[in-house]
């Protein structure tokens, strides 16, 4: 099987009508920040056991297919010694690898930032793949003020989004692309759009200048809603704006859309979601959720072995859920069920 064969190979196996993605790629202080809402120390075997869990949720292949994940876990095991990519794939889930190294201040820029990582990536990559991953992700991230992102931010976020998804297709590993703008702040909805836009543009046309098959890729963008701290939009307002501007800059030989939750609500994400879908467009519109399907999951395990079940069960379900929100088929009833 050539390079191309095996990118197309992943994108057969992660994109379909129905599924999505988990990400499960927190960091250590991310991880350690969510292990604190339920009072459990963040030691590599909490991160193991919790990581376990999710992955052998019973069923969960039938509506997620593919999973990113941190670096520690693909070396970690599950209880009877099988590699947690190989736990994944055993359900069909694609196992992926988060590849950038966080952020940094953009120098020239003030209030803008860039991702660090791309010193030694290919070398990365390659023991990766020897490890089980498949598919990669690398974020940068947008803060929206009066004078934020500079065009400077969005050339060089562009530029470093670009190279890294070319260098992951040049050795068979499918990109996601993932270009963040923020909630913080207290701009309107017309502003994100507006940037999300801006940002969407500069992506593509890096992209493109660097070679990268639109094909063999994955984007993984935020919705466009108001600011955290301006109002709530309603789903039809925030659906409409958000395939407005991904009609004008996304293009259609992009198989998938998998939004980021972005701090919205389990229950948000998934309502959005669903009412995007209403609309529709050209790719398929789905998830790389990561807090949105996780927080029940917390919430219902609390660390005790002995709540296994009920947190697989709260994971089940708010897989189930959005799966149904990809097909446009979700009600806020089916939150009782």
């Amino acid at each position: 099987m050539n390079t191309s064969q095996r990118l197309q190979q992943t994108i057969n196996d992660m994109v379909d009508d129905h599924r999505g993605i988990l990400a499960a790629d927190e960091s250590e202080p991310t991880i350690k920040k969510r292990f604190a809402t339920i009072n459990l120390e963040s030691t590599e075997e909490n991160r193991r056991a919790y990581r376990s869990l999710l992955l052998e949720t019973p069923g969960l292949g039938d509506f997620i297919s593919g999973v990113i994940l941190f670096e520690e876990t693909l070396g970690q095991k599950n209880a009877v010694g099988t590699l947690l990519a190989e736990v994944a794939w055993n359900q069909k889930i694609v196992p992926g690898i988060k590849v950038d190294k966080g952020t940094e201040k953009l120098v020239g820029s003030s209030g803008d930032l860039i991702t660090k990582g791309l010193d030694g990536l290919a070398d990365r990559l390659i023991t990766y793949i020897e490890k089980g991953a498949r598919f990669a992700k690398w974020r940068e991230v947008y803060s929206i003020t009066a004078t934020n992102p500079t065009q400077l931010s969005l050339h060089a976020n562009a530029e470093k989004l670009a190279h890294y998804a070319a260098t992951c297709q040049e050795l068979g590993v499918v990109p996601i692309v993932e270009p963040e703008v923020l909630m913080d702040g207290d701009h309107d909805i017309d502003r994100c759009e507006e940037v999300t836009e801006q940002v969407l543009y500069a992506v593509f046309k890096a992209l493109l200048q660097y070679g990268v098959t639109l094909e063999h890729m994955i984007l993984k963008p935020n919705m466009v809603l108001p600011g955290k701290d301006c109002r709530t939009a309603d789903p039809d307002e925030i659906a409409e704006a958000t395939i407005r501007v991904f009609r004008r800059a996304v293009p259609a030989a992009v198989p998938s859309i998998n939004f980021l939750s972005g701090g919205q609500s389990p229950e948000e994400a998934t309502v959005n979601l669903n009412t995007i879908n209403q609309i529709g467009g050209p790719w398929q519109l789905s998830i790389s959720y990561g807090r949105a399907l996780q927080q029940p999951v917390l919430k219902a395990w609390q660390g005790n072995i002995e709540n296994i079940e009920a947190a697989e069960i709260a994971l089940l379900k708010r897989a189930r859920l959005n799966s149904l929100a990809r097909q446009g088929h979700y009600k806020p009833n089916l939150e009782t069920d």
